[in-house]
């Protein structure tokens, strides 16, 4: 469902400096079959933007259902690469570091949700073997490694490990700021291992 409304400005603070009014569109999203004993969820968007039809307003759904792993990767970027503490002296060093960060939290943000919605993959899809080989040697303390490379869920558990994640039952899966330390933890370990094979 959707209907026009006209949004009012607020009568304090910053809200002075806005438009007293600002047309927008409400669309009302309402779960049809919800499973049994689970409340339906029921969303109330606004937008500024035209919604002439109902291929457009399912757009604005659609969007809308991305902003939870916007938040997501907003958040690998501020707590797990801990980008705000970098106190960098130039914008142009900023922008750098964070091209560079986003790279980064898109692959740690990736790597958390692939180990959870298909944990028994094999890690290979994410690691590249010097990679995985280091990893399994740290973890299992031994250089007879496995032929094939452990599971994404245990790779990312052990990635998690290096960086402090305690692995304790009940725990839960790893966040990502063990996972961001137990990576450049990898990164360290990966070369040695290369070092140590000659390769």
């Amino acid at each position: 469902m959707r209907g026009r409304i006209i949004c009012r400005r607020g009568l304090h603070g910053n809200y002075r400096q806005r438009p007293w009014a600002m047309p927008a569109v409400a669309l009302l999203v309402t779960e049809v079959n919800a499973p049994a004993g689970v409340a339906p969820f029921c969303w109330l968007l606004l937008t500024t933007m035209a919604v002439p039809d109902g291929a457009t307003a399912w757009t604005m759904v659609a969007w809308y259902s991305y902003r939870w792993l916007m938040e997501r990767y907003h958040f690998v970027l501020k707590s797990g690469c801990r980008l705000e503490q970098l106190q960098l002296a130039s914008g142009a060093q900023l922008e750098r570091a964070l091209a560079t960060y986003s790279i980064v939290a898109w692959r740690l943000l990736w790597l958390t949700y692939e180990a959870r919605v298909r944990p028994e993959q094999p890690c290979s899809i994410a690691l590249e073997t010097d990679e995985w080989q280091a990893l399994a040697a740290v973890h299992l303390q031994t250089t007879h490694l496995p032929r094939t490379p452990p599971s994404l869920r245990d790779a990312m558990r052990w990635i998690g490990q290096l960086g402090g994640f305690l692995a304790r039952t009940g725990d839960g899966d790893p966040g990502v700021k063990v996972l961001w330390q137990g990576f450049q933890r990898l990164h360290n370990l990966t070369i040695m291992w290369r070092l140590a094979r000659g390769t």
